[in-house]
């Protein structure tokens, strides 16, 4: 069976029975929960610093199913990476997919009041995932320069026939409001500029110690090699000393 059309799951009217519990799974209302569509939440550099955000805006309540955001995704960041490379913007999806979607699937066509089950399992299967939205929540953030700001805006217009909802595009310059970054480039982001002061010392004092170490072990090695060259000028000299008495004789 193929994918059904997004407005099935657009409504909110349900209640959200979503809960899964990893650690105590009696505590669950649902079972085994479907892998996630949403492949990457972070695209782009994050160590630089932008000077513009640009932020996609819901403008209704809605459901949005996590395949949505996906192609979103890849739309958005297909667009921004071939115009302003990969170092030129920062894009992040803001809204992760925690509601579960259910379907009591019946049988269609004729006879089929003798093979549907009808309501005896009226809570439905688990199919898929989804974002449960309202108005003013922010779904994707891009981060570029004050040159680029056209080019981020040409790219998150894209969303509007692959999220199916009322949706709007605001410009700002506070550039923190995006929230955390992943862990790796705020280690980078992070570091203080004395621990690498620090480690360029150490890595200098460990190049000079390797450099006496090389040059006691060279000094080392070249007493050595006078040594032997004492020994066989010795041992030449003494094999001349008996050879000239042989001759006097």
């Amino acid at each position: 069976m193929g994918l059904r059309p997004g407005h099935c799951y657009s409504s909110k009217k349900d209640r959200a029975f979503s809960r899964y519990a990893v650690k105590v799974h009696r505590k669950s209302f649902v079972g085994a929960i479907p892998g996630l569509r949403t492949r990457q939440f972070n695209m782009g550099n994050g160590i630089k610093n932008f000077s513009h955000i640009l932020d996609l805006i819901v403008e209704e309540h809605a459901q949005i199913r996590d395949n949505a955001i996906e192609s979103t995704r890849i739309a958005v960041n297909r667009f921004l990476n071939n115009n302003l490379g990969k170092d030129g913007y920062f894009m992040k999806i803001r809204a992760y997919p925690f509601q579960v979607l259910r379907e009591n699937k019946q049988a269609q066509g004729a006879g089929a009041d003798r093979v549907s089950s009808g309501m005896s399992h009226g809570f439905g299967r688990n199919i898929g995932r989804a974002v449960r939205v309202r108005p003013g929540q922010k779904i994707v953030s891009v981060l570029v320069d004050k040159p680029h700001v056209k080019i981020a805006k040409q790219a998150l217009e894209r969303a509007n026939s692959r999220i199916g909802i009322r949706l709007s595009i605001r410009v700002g310059t506070d550039v923190e409001t995006i929230g955390t970054k992943p862990k790796k480039i705020r280690e980078i982001v992070e570091k203080p500029v004395e621990k690498k002061e620090e480690e360029e010392k150490e890595a200098g004092k460990e190049a000079e110690e390797g450099k006496k170490e090389g040059e006691e072990k060279e000094g080392k090695e070249g007493k050595e090699e006078g040594k032997t060259e004492k020994k066989e000028t010795e041992a030449k000299t003494d094999e001349k000393k008996p050879r000239a008495k042989e001759e006097k004789k």
